[in-house]
């Protein structure tokens, strides 16, 4: 009886299922408990970075370096085991990464640029921040890509690391202290030694304060009806909004107390302020 050409497909198809089938089996078998050994080794990596003072910031930039790089390995493993030619494959995967790479120009320098960061450091993970593009957070984490910031309002911020390298980084944490700029009106008519002292002791008596370096005051500039005072404390970066929010509120209650008075916007009649 004369073989159709469907027995004669059937036929090629079975003979390829046999010889590919325990390939196929033992290179997505390779690939499953591979993935799983890598993952396994770069969380051990990790802890191992972390436990040797490597830094918050480094040890997941370099563990997520680690992971890529035996990933691609084992795809290599992969590869052999179903008996692809490794060097033509190489070639292959070269010409298609010079292909993605033009595509992905962008992605390149964020990767580039997050090596930079993680080498010379201009800031670390919890550190207070402020990039180029007005963003301003605390560092949460250094990626691969980005990197990821907290904003005192708890909005995530995701930022490019070659965004953050293009221009000026201000790191308001690498002195362990950060300066307010606060400003207080002072009418005309009263003495300015004596603000100045009754706003000193109000500020010693706020513990979010630093009193070294000591807190400064004096006059900034002369408006139509009245000085402005510059109020320069120093506090902790983590204590930044707090310690604005309860200087204002004792220099409010401390020249009230004193029955300092002060010109309003409305008029140049000195009125009293009020609790």
């Amino acid at each position: 009886m004369e073989k159709t050409a469907f027995d004669t497909y059937l036929e090629t198809a079975g003979t390829m299922i046999i010889e590919y089938a325990p390939k196929v089996a033992a290179a997505l078998v390779i690939l499953l408990v591979g993935f799983r050994i890598i993952n396994r080794l770069v969380r051990l990596a990790v802890r191992s970075m972390a436990a040797h003072r490597m830094g918050s910031d480094l040890a997941p930039f370099l563990g997520s370096v680690i992971g890529i790089g035996l990933k691609i390995m084992l795809l290599f493993t992969v590869a052999g085991v179903l008996g692809i030619d490794v060097a033509s494959f190489v070639a292959v995967l070269a010409a298609a990464g010079f292909a993605v790479g033009l595509a992905l120009q962008g992605s390149l320098s964020n990767f580039a640029a997050g090596i930079i960061i993680v080498l010379f450091r201009p800031y670390r993970v919890g550190d207070w921040i402020q990039v180029p593009g007005e963003f301003f957070g605390q560092v949460e984490e250094v990626q691969i890509f980005n990197t990821v910031l907290a904003t005192p309002g708890k909005k995530t911020l995701i930022v490019p690391n070659s965004e953050v390298i293009s221009g000026v980084v201000t790191n308001y944490s690498r002195k362990g202290h950060i300066r307010l700029e606060l400003t207080v009106l002072m009418g005309y008519a009263e003495s300015f030694p004596r603000i100045k002292a009754i706003i000193l002791e109000s500020l010693r008596g706020i513990d979010l304060i630093l009193q070294d370096p000591p807190p400064q005051v004096g006059i900034e500039s002369y408006d139509s009806h009245n000085l402005i005072i510059a109020v320069r404390p120093f506090v902790r970066p983590d204590d930044f909004w707090l310690a604005t929010f309860a200087v204002n509120e004792a220099i409010k209650a401390a020249l009230s107390a004193n029955q300092v008075k002060m010109a309003y916007s409305e008029g140049v009649e000195l009125g009293d302020i009020g609790n």
